[in-house]
């Protein structure tokens, strides 16, 4: 076990593997849970540690609280996620406040403003169900210079967001990009359009990303299909047409209330693609609620929050208006009636 050659080692291990009745085989590999190969840590973790610590929720894996389903919570979310119970919801899909680019999103620094989404996403984490998915929808964000005189700062945030994520247990699945029209951004190449001189090149950004995780576990997806009943995921089978590649083309939306507004076919994808029906479906910083009307609409549940007064009585608002978001199936909460519902 002291070749260099990680794949050499692997190899070892899955042939002594096979002696898993001799005791003194098990005890040369267990040691190995210090190798500093992350895929040999795993291999070992996932034989002989991982079982020790197997959990079971209260509730059947495909099945959440009725008292979370359906509801939008008025405040803010790290204060409403401590009282939700752990391994309650199956997808998380958001798109968090960008650094410092709406009123509604000022924070004092940005490494403050990452760690207030690691504080989210550390929730977030407890209260996803076993081996299900977070996808986060972000991209990098230019802040604007004060003057002439100074320079304008970009922040890639969706990389600087990935190390916490994956260091508190999300692991990386994929990055899809969200590729918008030209005509549909703001126009960063102009100047250059005009003058055309090297290392003042701003191309006009026209994708976001999506990064997908999932919630860390040593089962592999099969356990969690199976234990769905067989006519859920027969009916939750996703149709032809579906996208095949990374990329995906979609019109962006703009709404007057609010200027960061998911567009419905996102959500569809997302939540078709990453979810069965009659699934929680999870948003913390829900906005005008896309997430909330198009879950229902393609019979999942929702849990949203929502900390800006108007962005929750916009969605009350729609709730009276639009039939798949109506008043009698959604309930609106403030904070403590929330908690009245959790004890």
């Amino acid at each position: 076990m002291q070749d260099n050659d990680p794949k050499i080692v692997c190899q070892a291990i899955r042939g002594l593997l096979l002696f898993e009745n001799d005791s003194e085989v098990i005890e040369k590999l267990k040691p190995l849970i210090n190798h500093p190969n992350e895929m040999i840590r795993t291999v070992i973790y996932k034989e002989f540690f991982a079982k020790i610590n197997c959990h079971q929720n209260k509730l059947p894996h495909y099945e959440s609280d009725d008292y979370l389903k359906n509801i939008v919570v008025n405040h803010d979310v790290l204060s409403v996620l401590k009282y939700v119970p752990g391994e309650s919801v199956h997808l998380t899909f958001t798109s968090p406040p960008y650094y410092n680019a709406r009123d509604y999103s000022i924070y004092p620094s940005y490494q403050n403003y990452l760690e207030f989404l690691e504080k989210v996403f550390k929730e977030t984490h407890r209260i996803t169900k076993e081996g299900r998915f977070l996808i986060v929808n972000t991209s990098p964000i230019i802040i604007p210079r004060v003057s002439r005189s100074h320079s304008s700062k970009r922040y890639p945030i969706p990389y600087d967001l990935h190390p916490y994520l994956v260091k508190m247990g999300w692991e990386f699945i994929d990055d899809i990009i969200w590729l918008k029209p030209e005509s549909s951004v703001k126009n960063r190449i102009g100047g250059f359009m005009q003058h055309r001189k090297p290392l003042a090149y701003k191309p006009n950004s026209v994708t976001e990303y999506l990064m997908v995780y999932r919630k860390q576990t040593e089962r592999l997806l099969d356990w969690n299909i199976r234990s769905y009943p067989k006519e859920i995921v027969k009916e939750s089978k996703v149709a032809n047409g579906y996208e095949t590649t990374n990329v995906w083309k979609i019109e962006p939306c703009f709404d007057k209330i609010h200027s960061a507004v998911f567009p419905v076919e996102l959500c569809k994808r997302v939540i078709q693609y990453y979810s069965f029906k009659g699934d929680l479906i999870f948003d913390p910083f829900a906005g005008s609620g896309t997430v909330g009307k198009t879950a229902k609409s393609l019979s999942r549940f929702f849990f949203l929050t929502e900390k800006e007064k108007n962005y929750f009585e916009y969605m009350k608002n729609k709730a009276r208006n639009i039939p798949l978001f109506n008043e009698r199936q959604t309930k609106f909460f403030t904070l403590e009636q929330f908690k009245g519902l959790s004890t």
